[in-house]
């Protein structure tokens, strides 16, 4: 890996967990004797279903097996919403999750298969519910939590609409989540603290929501704290976009791309996408392979090499609709989709249930349980392991070096080779061809390169790969040997 990357995520697979919505333990329903949503009903904003820590843990092995080796939790601390981005309280994991003690467990039994876990921060505002927001609402300006907040007028109106004024400045305008005032030295110090006293617990990285709405120079100081404490912590920013001015090595290490994952969605899609979901920055629409390449190469001219070896890179979230929905639940395109997110540089992610083909639509539909206790439409758990045992035949450096180019109305080819100054022409090590045409076949040149991952048809004869298909071929004996 990279001198100043975390080590470990050079061989990472993530697998991002909506807790609400993952695994209910018996451990804690048994016990608890709370209300929940029935598992098998559709989301709705705000239902609780009662997944926990504790299924998690119960499920780990179930992960491991198909190629997961680290969990991406979204906010896990005490909160009043399903999704916990409305914390109340930073150092107390929500009693519905299992309290401290679950995530305690889980760290440990995670870290026990050589796995890692990163946590959800939500460090630019909070819930009604936090307690210095608390004691302001009870106290007006009296309060001398005062100051922790942007208050522009009293008194406070916390149950107003967005619509209207709070009096205070908020995430989004929502009176629920008021934001902090990052220029009070004393929230900065609780924040940091925060920070710090997680990373001191075990966990190995941090998700950084909104971060664009936050002053740089706090990042600064918490990528220093973070990372005196532990190098190897990883720092991802929730950037939807161009985030270079975050990614100059005093923030973050790298961000969530969302670009990889609009653009593949949309090219593998081709004119069969669903579009009612509309945000300028995850625009689906349909793209031609020279569109596509387009955009992922000046997504990776825009970063230097180690940055774009740090990105998580993702199809979708629990913020915008899941890859099936965005394709019309068109597996064979999900498949291309997820291929195309295995051979980038930076570390894939999968959210949860995609191997059980959820296909939920915006949020709160691509929130959906997971469906344990049901059939699932495909099972692609041996695919998804199929690519994650691909990527590992690949030269974790070279991920970046493999070039790429339209071929055909419908088809890519991507090739890596080598030059050595005492050949004539350079030697093809890696050649990959990707046909999304439902329909057309694709030729593609005959190749001496062996090793073959398939999927789909390829009629040999005629060098064509069938619709939907996909093929990467490679030179054994540059791969023999070739390190991480």
């Amino acid at each position: 890996m990279f001198p100043t990357s975390p080590s470990w995520i050079a061989n990472a697979v993530v697998y991002q967990i909506f807790p609400d919505r993952f695994r209910r333990s018996r451990r804690l329903s048994d016990t608890q004797n709370l209300t929940f949503q029935d598992w098998d009903m559709p989301p709705l904003p705000h239902s609780f279903y009662g997944g926990d820590l504790y299924g998690v843990i119960e499920k780990l092995n179930y992960l491991e097996k198909f190629g997961i080796n680290c969990i991406y939790l979204n906010p896990i601390f005490s909160s009043a919403a399903n999704h916990r981005y409305h914390t109340y309280d930073y150092f107390q994991v929500d009693p519905i999750l299992g309290g401290n003690s679950a995530l305690e467990d889980l760290i440990d039994a995670i870290h026990r298969r050589g796995m890692r876990i990163i946590l959800d921060g939500v460090f630019n505002h909070c819930g009604r519910g936090f307690w210095a927001f608390h004691h302001l609402l009870e106290n007006g300006a009296s309060s001398p939590y005062r100051d922790w907040f942007c208050v522009h007028k009293w008194p406070l109106s916390p149950y107003t609409s967005c619509a209207e004024d709070a009096g205070y400045s908020c995430w989004w305008n929502d009176p629920a989540l008021p934001k902090f005032n990052h220029n009070h030295p004393h929230v900065r110090e609780y924040l940091l603290s925060v920070a710090t006293y997680w990373i001191e617990r075990g966990i190995d990285g941090w998700r950084l929501d909104v971060p664009d709405e936050v002053p740089s120079d706090f990042w600064v100081e918490f990528r220093r704290k973070v990372k005196d404490m532990n190098p190897n912590t990883w720092l991802i920013g929730e950037i939807w976009g161009d985030a270079r001015k975050w990614l100059n090595g005093d923030q973050f290490d790298g961000v969530m791309n969302y670009r990889i994952g609009w653009s593949s969605l949309s090219w593998t899609g081709g004119n069969n996408l669903n579009k009612s979901y509309i945000n300028a920055e995850y625009p689906i629409k349909e793209l031609n392979g020279n569109n596509f390449l387009d955009i992922l190469s000046t997504t990776l001219e825009w970063y230097s090499e180690e940055v774009n070896y740090s990105h998580l890179n993702l199809l979708d979230s629990h913020d915008v609709p899941r890859a099936l929905h965005t394709l019309e639940n068109d597996i064979a395109a999900f498949k291309l989709a997820l291929f195309l997110l295995f051979l980038q540089p930076g570390t894939p992610c999968i959210y949860y249930g995609s191997e059980a083909c959820l296909s939920g639509g915006k949020e709160p539909a691509c929130r959906e349980p997971f469906p344990w206790d049901k059939p699932w439409k495909t099972d692609l758990r041996k695919f998804i392991n199929s690519l994650v045992e691909l990527r590992k035949q690949i030269p974790y450096k070279c991920l970046d070096k493999i070039s790429w180019e339209a071929i055909e109305k419908d088809g890519l080819n991507g090739y890596l080779t080598y030059q050595n100054e005492s050949l004539a022409k350079p030697i093809k090590y890696i050649s990959v061809f990707i046909n999304r045409s439902r329909t057309s076949w694709l030729p593609f040149p005959s190749d001496s390169l062996k090793n073959i991952f398939l999927y789909g048809g390829v009629d040999w004869k005629n060098n064509r790969l069938a619709p939907q298909s996909f093929i990467f071929l490679k030179d054994a004996s540059f791969m023999k040997g070739q390190e991480n």
